[in-house]
């Protein structure tokens, strides 16, 4: 695996370095990198695939999601932009009506995740713990406790909420609110080194479900008319009532003049779509190892080689399984 990885960051590293010779295969294309580790680590194993698989000379944009739609809409780039959250980018929908953009894919084939969870070790010892039923019906076996989101978190509103539908406190669950995310992502790994119950809210793909098995609970069918009101911190508790978490939408986008000028691109990023774990295991290990998108990307391409290689043409599979 070592020679695999030094073989790939050796290909990755050269891409800079070749970022002016003219391609053959392809021409220039523009692809946005936004702000955190997820998508940094896309647009890397992007840039790879389409640099040594496609033959384009690309230029990585640095972003974050508002600037990005806002270019889309002003200026017609970056051509491919990946890990759009459709819910904070409010003009995407009307960029996308008008034409100048491409839903070309879900960049996370379960979307953005957000649920209230168990460790799937006291899933399989206990199954009746994977309904909220199940857990008011025995909350001494989830410790007696939710872990609730810190304060001024869209989620803690939310949470805040579901914790009245569901009784929570009635039923001897006390609602602990933590002060942080860091503090909330350290409760579980404190549950997980004492082999210890946990219950409570958290959100994927993140590096912390990479490194937790985690199984989510099931709070209700989503409705997503009542989820907005539970969403609301206004609604009277008459207006509460029972909803999942829907999952966010967050896709790829590439402008539709890159879907006509490069279709063969247009193609891979249609295929990009990475399942949720992946992505979680690929934030766990990046994070462990304290690690650089180029090489959150290679640790891909040598984990899930397969998969990659089912997102591109013939040619480019040529190209690439000779570099892996």
């Amino acid at each position: 695996m070592k020679k695999t990885m030094m073989t790939i960051m050796g290909a990755a590293l050269g891409i800079g370095m070749m970022s002016n010779v003219a391609k053959a295969d392809c021409g220039e294309v523009s692809i946005g990198a936004m702000g955190w580790a997820s998508g940094e680590s896309i647009t890397a194993l992007a840039t790879f695939v389409l640099e040594q698989g496609y033959g384009c000379s690309v230029s990585v944009v640095p972003t974050d999601t508002v600037p990005a739609v806002t270019s889309l809409a002003e200026n017609g780039k970056p051509d491919i932009v990946p890990e759009v959250w459709k819910n904070s980018a409010t003009v995407y929908g009307e960029l996308e009506a008008a034409g100048k953009v491409i839903t070309a894919s879900d960049v996370f084939q379960n979307g953005g995740e957000e649920g209230w969870w168990i460790p799937t070790s006291l899933a399989k010892k206990h199954p009746e713990l994977t309904t909220i039923e199940g857990i008011l019906a025995n909350p001494e076996l989830v410790g007696g406790r939710f872990h609730n989101c810190p304060v001024g978190w869209g989620c803690r509103i939310l949470n805040d909420n579901l914790k009245v539908v569901h009784q929570l406190e009635a039923n001897g669950i006390e609602v602990f609110d933590h002060g942080s995310g860091a503090n909330l992502s350290a409760s579980i790994a404190a549950a997980f080194a004492d082999d210890a119950p946990w219950f409570g809210y958290y959100w994927g793909p993140t590096a912390v479900l990479g490194k937790y098995e985690m199984t989510k609970v099931d709070i209700g069918d989503v409705d997503p008319a009542q989820h907005s009101i539970n969403q609301n911190a206004d609604s009277p508790e008459s207006d509460l009532g029972v909803s999942g978490f829907p999952s966010a939408s967050v896709i790829n986008a590439v402008t539709a003049d890159l879907a006509k000028r490069e279709p063969e691109v247009f193609k891979f990023v249609q295929n990009m779509s990475f399942p949720n774990d992946v992505m979680s295991k690929m934030l766990a290990w990046k994070e462990v190892n304290n690690a650089s998108a180029d090489e959150a990307a290679a640790w891909v391409l040598t984990n899930y080689t397969d998969m990659v290689m089912s997102w591109v043409n013939a040619d480019a599979k040529g190209k690439l399984e000779a570099l892996l």
